[in-house]
């Protein structure tokens, strides 16, 4: 019997078997059944920044607009928010149709289907934001062809109202090379205390070298201020993640 660990996600080993080729990581099916698992064993405090997150959105949205969660995956996000007491549309874009499949599912668990517009769209082309007083990338951007970002960004910045915001949270490289390996294996030693094995970290380390790209903090904030956004904030920082309040 597979091992569940909450929100019907199962226990995550998507690496636990030695590969000699690993493949690059992608959101499929397996993942999917394995996400929320891997994202609370993975992301330091990742609880809390769902509840950071959650409260910022309490200060910005704006009844009559929409609140956008942009790489929404199985949308632990949307159901962070349940208690929202706003007058919103919640639209949720995802490149991954299992992703979108598995977040139908949850946000009908949890009673919200009826709140949230779910669509399958590789922000690669662009981000297809509107009337939106929030729009959220939750570790997603990183995922983004560098390339792309800037458009993306430009897109979320003209999708936005008025003194809306863009709470972005991203992986980032340090300055310094000596600090960032330190912070690597600090994170490395994170993900061992929650279980994972030196083969897990091993071989998803491989899996992502070509897939997820994380940008310098500068880098990001730059980013972010060239797109217009007239304030860039951090307002949670671990070592090597980061999440940043811009506002419009």
């Amino acid at each position: 019997m597979a091992d569940r660990r909450g929100n019907g996600s199962e226990r995550d080993e998507l690496f636990a078997a030695d590969t000699k080729l690993v493949s690059d990581f992608n959101f499929g099916v397996q993942t999917a059944s394995v996400f929320d698992d891997m994202l609370s064993r993975s992301v330091p405090f990742y609880a809390e920044i769902q509840r950071m997150m959650a409260e910022i959105v309490n200060e910005f949205a704006v009844d009559g607009s929409n609140v956008y969660d942009l790489g929404c995956s199985t949308c632990a996000t949307f159901r962070a928010l349940a208690e929202l007491e706003r007058d919103v549309t919640f639209v949720g874009l995802d490149n991954s149709a299992a992703m979108l499949e598995r977040g139908r599912k949850e946000l009908e668990e949890a009673g919200l289907s009826q709140r949230v517009a779910l669509r399958e769209h590789e922000l690669d082309r662009g981000a297809p934001v509107e009337n939106a007083s929030v729009v959220i990338m939750c570790l997603t951007l990183q995922f983004v062809r560098p390339l792309d970002r800037e458009r993306v960004i430009r897109d979320i910045y003209a999708g936005l109202n008025p003194n809306g915001c863009l709470i972005l949270i991203e992986k980032v490289l340090a300055n310094e090379s000596l600090l960032n390996r330190l912070f690597i294996k600090y994170y490395y030693d994170f993900k061992r205390r929650n279980g994972y094995s030196s083969l897990e970290i091993s071989q998803k380390r491989e899996a992502l070298e070509n897939v997820l790209i994380p940008y310098r903090f500068d880098e990001n904030v730059a980013l972010l201020q060239s797109a217009g956004f007239r304030c860039v904030e951090p307002f949670f920082k671990w070592y090597n993640f980061c999440g940043f309040l811009a506002l419009k």
